[in-house]
């Protein structure tokens, strides 16, 4: 059993121990603290929306009446995606908004994920600030006379896609001419219903849909990793496809199979859509120290700057705002468009990437190649008590400080001269230490893990 609680929200395994997994006293407390925190700034409404998975209802029942309980009302888009309850907290003028969903962990996770009142994640002063809440259990129910609201709306992943077809970037009329046939794998979750509903507003008719059916059964690992996506991956040559579309449960990650049933690499989701918005207005860009540096080479091929920020949507988002970037995201298929919100966006990113895959009249295998090739190497090691992180990383620093070092989110190697780079960090969300490398092929970039691997075990020994 497994209970995380970061500045982001609370994440764990359904059932077991309180404080030792996400049970329903877990549930409340933090919704409590969440709940407390939003009237502490005089709020009085909150959205929230939930994916598709098994304890999603519970969970959302129980948030939705600890909220009541303080006094708060409560609008629920019941099931929806990420990036939906995003757009409804600001359009519902509410002090914020939760999104109960586990994202890409296994059926037997779920989470509260926090946003405020813009409809983007908690700041880390802001998040430490209710954790602290919990802590204390410093909560004030209301009387009778003084219980919330609650309000059902589902009408908002049809506003989503409308405000998705309004975008000035996107051009239904290049999809429709282009007569795409789409495969989708909607992993049995919300995209299975707010994709399709955005294909066909799209202007597309022919669609291939796989386990779109949202009743949380997931047929395979959620993750929209291509060992999970066999089953598009043939479906998409059986049928001839264009293209397949793959979202995880909570649809703000999005990966793309090619038309011979190859990834297109989820890394290059956001370098395609961030080239096609490139190549319509100058600027700059972001993404996280994990994120293939092919963008930062097409940022720089159109004049614009790159920055890194640290992993988390929430960093990301904040260096976004600093460097007046027009595109940003991260390297696991999160595509940020500022100017429609801040958040990643899985149904704006299908909008982009299929308008630029119809502007270019390529196969996307060949869009694919004319993007620099690099090869992320993604790699973890399971964490023991007895293992020392920090101590960990400061070795490991020591030894390549004769390398570009980053510091601002574990430790970045970066090799320029060979074009490849390295980034250990302790994960956010799981009890692992992340190690991805990368470098210009499969074979470089897993060796180049294998070696920093190799290190941590001899200093972990």
């Amino acid at each position: 059993m497994t209970l995380i609680k970061s500045i982001s929200g609370i994440r764990g395994t359904i059932g077991g121990a309180p404080g030792n997994a996400l049970t329903p006293v877990d549930a409340v407390k933090f919704a409590a603290a969440y709940g407390t925190w939003i009237k502490s700034r005089k709020g009085k409404k909150v959205v929230i929306g939930r994916d598709a998975r098994p304890s999603g209802e519970m969970i959302s029942q129980l948030v939705t009446s600890t909220l009541q309980g303080l006094g708060l009302h409560v609008i629920d888009l019941g099931l929806s995606t990420t990036p939906t309850v995003e757009i409804a907290v600001p359009k519902e003028k509410a002090a914020g908004g939760i999104i109960i969903t586990a994202s890409h962990n296994p059926v037997q996770w779920n989470a509260l994920k926090l946003l405020n009142q813009k409809g983007e994640f908690l700041s880390a002063a802001d998040g430490a600030e209710l954790l602290k809440i919990a802590e204390h259990d410093s909560f004030d129910f209301a009387p009778v006379e003084e219980l919330g609201t609650y309000t059902r709306n589902d009408t908002y992943i049809q506003k989503h896609i409308a405000l998705i077809l309004k975008h000035k970037l996107v051009d239904k009329k290049a999809i429709q001419n282009a007569k795409f046939k789409i495969a989708i794998d909607a992993v049995n979750s919300t995209g299975g219903i707010a994709v399709p509903q955005l294909l066909k507003a799209l202007g597309v008719k022919k669609i291939v849909a796989l386990y779109c059916e949202p009743n949380g059964k997931f047929p395979h690992n959620p993750e929209p990793l291509p060992e999970h996506l066999k089953a598009i991956s043939k479906a998409v040559k059986k049928e001839k496809c264009h293209l397949g579309i793959v979202v995880d449960p909570d649809v703000d990650r999005l990966a793309l199979i090619q038309e011979d049933g190859k990834p297109f690499g989820e890394e290059y989701t956001l370098v395609a859509v961030a080239d096609y918005i490139l190549s319509k207005k100058k600027g700059n860009t972001v993404s996280n120290l994990s994120s293939t540096r092919a963008l930062r080479d097409v940022t720089e091929k159109r004049g614009g700057n790159y920055q890194a920020a640290a992993v988390g949507e929430v960093n990301v988002v904040t260096k976004m705002k600093d460097t007046n970037a027009v595109i940003g995201g991260e390297g696991n298929g999160g595509v940020i468009v500022p100017d429609f919100h801040y958040g990643r966006d899985a149904l704006m990113g299908i909008a982009l990437f299929l308008t630029h895959l119809a502007k270019s009249k390529m196969k996307v295998s060949e869009l694919r190649k004319t993007y620099p090739a690099y090869f992320i190497s993604k790699n973890k090691i399971e964490l023991t008590p007895k293992i020392n992180v920090d101590e960990v990383l400061k070795k490991v620093k020591a030894k390549y400080a004769h390398e570009n070092i980053n510091t601002i989110d574990g430790v970045k190697i970066d090799f320029e001269k060979e074009k490849e780079w390295v980034h250990l960090r302790k994960s956010n969300t799981e009890p692992i230490i992340r190690i991805y490398a990368e470098s210009q092929n499969e074979k470089k970039a897993d060796e180049l893990a294998q070696r920093i691997i190799n290190d941590i075990k001899e200093i972990i020994k």
